[in-house]
């Protein structure tokens, strides 16, 4: 079971937030992933653009120092002797790069919400910054938190599938199969501030990134059918890919907002010579392992045949929902085991995963590459790494 107790000798750390203020979904799940492990206290934000909002919203979150601008707030904070440890960034994609580079260059641990920027040429600057500074840089792909996603990890680690052949990953939502006029719709489906991709950028980096955790394996080559299916819509809403590895396996990632009777269905299924594994986050506490020639097994979180890569990330006993805040909760207590160990001076805790630089610039890689694709009617390309 996860270590979730803070002790006398290491106090919360101290943690900022850019976005994420009133009526903001993402921002409210951040807050609440990263007080479940009680690793971090809220001290400081910039919650909103609008200066008024901003204001109200640190009163209503109780953050003792409130500002109106990011750049304001990196840099007096890095001033502070109590000054925050780390900054969660909760703001649509095109504001992650600006605000990011603003607290790496002093030093400012930086938790970031997905995908790592809006253009590829962004997420290189930003990783190169961020590997100049030194800091802790970790990225929320929460779906990497689940037990039975490390679960199924370290069974491909260890050998039960063999080789490797078959990659199956989707997502696949509806809520915006008609156009929709909110908050959360106006942005993602605008290119200057989601970038290029749409469903690729919004959830197609979630199944991405979720393949190669698992698997292990890196993309090679791909070939993209995107389509904006609603009229006047400017980023695909839809995407089928087909996917190259190197060694020789063969994937397909298929991502969707606009296919009724899917909520949040994403799916990840692997193939070997010796055997597969299915795994759903909307039933997040079962995995599906097949050995060749075999029945199916059920392997459950906590329950028998699960091994210590979950049982680490795991909080409550086993038959009781564990998924979503979960997810995200271990991105945050991963990132703060190395943002302790960073402030101590000493290596990273082994075991300690999180995504970070390396996945997210192969996140915004992919995007771009499904859009050249796409845009070539869907010939094979690489990603521009």
């Amino acid at each position: 079971m996860i270590d979730a107790a803070h002790t006398a000798r290491e106090p919360r750390l101290r943690l900022g937030m850019v976005g994420g203020g009133r009526d903001a979904f993402i921002g409210a799940v951040h807050r609440i992933a990263a007080r479940i492990d009680d690793q971090y206290e809220l001290v400081a934000g910039c919650f909103s653009s609008n200066p008024e909002k901003a204001l109200a919203s640190a009163a209503d979150l109780g953050a003792a120092r409130a500002y109106t601008s990011f750049a304001e707030m990196a840099s007096r904070e890095a001033r502070r002797r109590d000054g925050i440890d780390a900054v969660a960034i909760v703001t649509p994609n095109h504001m992650h790069a600006p605000v990011a580079l603003q607290f790496l260059k002093r030093g400012i641990h930086v938790i970031c919400d997905k995908p790592l920027t809006a253009t590829l040429a962004e997420a290189k600057k930003l990783a190169k910054a961020a590997e100049a500074s030194g800091v802790v840089f970790a990225l929320t792909h929460n779906y990497t938190g689940y037990p039975m996603v490390r679960q199924a990890k370290a069974m491909i680690s260890n050998g039960d599938l063999g080789d490797l052949r078959l990659v199956n990953v989707e997502y696949a939502q509806d809520w915006l199969t008609e156009a929709v006029d909110n908050k959360q719709a106006d942005w993602r489906t605008d290119p200057a501030r989601s970038g290029a991709g749409g469903s690729t950028g919004d959830i197609g980096t979630h199944a991405f990134n979720l393949a190669n955790f698992v698997t292990g394996l890196t993309l090679d080559t791909l070939a993209a059918d995107l389509t904006a299916f609603v009229p006047g819509r400017r980023v695909d809403d839809n995407g089928h890919v087909l996917m190259r590895y190197r060694g020789g396996a063969k994937g397909m990632l298929w991502c969707s907002q606009v296919a009724p009777g899917n909520e949040n269905g994403l799916r990840l299924r692997v193939y070997g010579t010796k055997g597969g594994l299915e795994w759903s986050q909307e039933d997040p506490n079962y995995l599906w392992f097949t050995p060749f020639g075999e029945p199916k097994r059920l392997i459950t979180r906590g329950g028998a045949g699960s091994g210590p890569e979950a049982g680490r990330v795991s909080r409550i006993p086993p038959g009781h929902p564990e998924g979503y805040l979960e997810g995200f909760a271990t991105i945050y207590q991963e990132a703060a085991r190395a943002i302790r160990a960073a402030k101590a001076g000493e290596p990273v805790p082994p075991g300690t995963t999180f995504p970070g630089l390396k996945e997210g610039l192969e996140g915004v890689a992919f995007v771009d590459a499904c859009v050249r694709s796409s845009a070539r009617n869907g010939a094979w390309v690489g990603l521009n790494l």
